[in-house]
């Protein structure tokens, strides 16, 4: 197997990161022994096959990490995969707090990276939360009933869309910050935009 190229874009990012350069440049090597092509998107190292997103490698202020984008998909017999966050449905972080473990789950990183590989060449796909199984806030369904025209709004949104703006409003503790978030994204929903559009 021959050892993909480096970007020079990724090497600024490389160079410039803080805090875990040495742990990040020992992912970097693991991943590019594989057959993925090193590209910078969302300002950090990606790592594709086809053009499809199969890694990142990110640096956080606790660990760095291999981010797997349908990492929900793997076997993972070693346990290391870890959801990203509470709402996350595809991705799996693996994460590092110093170079000792990267040297040491070398080998499992690379097969796991080739399970990626072998899922994207299969055409897997992550099986997502419908989203008729996200709770509506009463505050939302409040709201809805008092506004026809916001409510076919919201459902003529995607799903991802639709996805994001229950997790935020549902992510409130309090009703009053419920209805706040809700009354703030009226506007968008209405002009039927996304949280981050």
């Amino acid at each position: 197997m021959t050892k993909s190229s480096t970007n020079p874009k990724a090497d600024r990012y490389f160079k410039s990161a803080k805090r875990w350069q040495e742990e990040m440049e020992k992912l970097r090597a693991i991943v590019l022994s594989c057959p993925l092509t090193e590209e910078l998107k969302w300002g950090k190292p990606c790592y594709t096959f086809e053009g499809k997103n199969i890694v990142l490698i990110i640096g956080f202020k606790e660990y760095c990490s291999l981010l797997l984008g349908k990492g929900a998909l793997l076997k993972d017999p070693k346990g290391i995969l870890v959801k990203a966050g509470e709402n996350t449905q595809a991705a799996r972080q693996i994460r590092f707090t110093d170079l000792g473990q990267i040297t040491k789950l070398a080998p499992t990183l690379k097969a796991y990276l080739q399970e990626a590989i072998a899922a994207e060449k299969a055409g897997l796909e992550v099986t997502y939360k419908k989203i008729t199984e996200f709770a509506i806030p009463e505050e939302l369904q409040a709201r809805f009933d008092e506004q026809p025209a916001f409510k076919k709004a919201f459902q003529s949104l995607t799903a991802g869309r639709q996805r994001a703006y229950l997790i935020h409003f549902s992510g409130a503790k309090q009703s009053a910050t419920r209805t706040a978030r809700i009354e703030k994204c009226i506007p968008q929903i209405l002009d039927g935009k996304g949280m981050n559009d």
